[in-house]
C-alpha cells in the first residue's frame, strides 16, 4: 500500500461528495467507485449513507456486488455508514423482497429501525477509542440487532426509547455505524477507519 492510501467511496448513491471532503481533510487520496475496474484501483472503501435499496440494485446493475463481495473477503478495509452499515451486514431485517448486502459482518441490521425522515434526530454516542463522545445525526437509521462473537461494540445510543441500540460496530477490518459522521464537522470516525487503512489496531 502507498503512504497515502487511496480510499474509494461507492458513489452509486448517497453522501458521496462530504465522505470524499472528510477523508482527503485527514490526508487521504480519494476516488470515486462506481465499476469493478475503479475497485481495483483503491486501498479501501466507503459505502456511504443514502437508500440501501437502491444501492444493491445499482451494484447489480453495474456488476459490482460480486467484486465488492471479493474485495471484502481478502481483506480490503471497508467503512459503511447508516446504508452503508446495511451494505456490510451479513443478514438484514425489514429488508425488501430479495435484498442483498455485501456482508462481512457477522451482525443483523434492523433497516430504517429509528423510523423514517421525519424522526432524523442527533444525540451523543459513547465510542470506544475517542476519548468524548461523538456528536452523532441520525438519519433513517438502522441498529443492530445481534452480533456474531468476532464482531465487536463500539458505540451504543445514549438518549431516548433506542438507547442501549448498538449503532457502531467493528469486525476485523470492516467499520459500520448507524449515524452519519460525514455531517458533523467532526472526523475521528474517518481519522479512525484511516489508521485501520494503515494497519493501527
Amino acid at each position: 500500500m502507498a503512504a497515502v492510501p487511496t480510499v474509494g467511496v461507492l458513489a452509486l448513491q448517497g453522501d458521496v461528495r462530504e465522505h470524499r471532503r472528510v477523508l482527503e481533510s485527514c490526508g487521504a487520496a480519494t476516488a470515486v467507485v462506481r465499476r469493478p475496474e475503479e475497485l481495483d484501483r483503491v486501498d479501501a472503501l466507503v459505502i456511504p449513507g443514502g437508500e440501501s435499496t437502491t444501492m444493491w440494485r445499482l451494484a447489480r446493475t453495474f456488476e459490482l456486488l460480486g467484486p465488492l463481495r471479493k474485495r471484502v473477503e481478502q481483506g480490503m478495509p471497508a467503512y459503511g455508514s447508516c446504508a452503508g452499515m446495511i451494505m456490510l451486514a451479513d443478514r438484514i431485517m425489514d429488508g425488501v423482497a430479495g435484498q442483498e448486502t455485501i456482508g462481512g459482518i457477522d451482525m443483523v441490521v434492523r433497516r430504517n429501525a429509528f423510523g423514517r425522515q421525519v424522526d432524523s434526530f442527533e444525540s451523543d454516542v459513547e465510542m470506544d477509542g475517542l476519548d468524548t463522545p461523538f456528536h452523532a445525526v441520525f438519519i433513517r437509521a438502522p441498529w443492530v440487532e445481534s452480533m456474531g462473537e468476532e464482531a465487536r461494540t463500539l458505540g451504543r445510543a445514549a438518549t431516548g426509547d433506542s438507547a442501549g441500540r448498538i449503532v457502531a460496530v467493528r469486525q476485523g477490518h470492516l467499520l459500520a455505524t448507524s449515524f452519519h459522521p460525514e455531517l458533523t464537522g467532526d472526523s475521528r470516525i474517518h481519522e479512525y477507519f484511516l489508521a485501520m487503512v494503515k494497519g493501527s489496531p
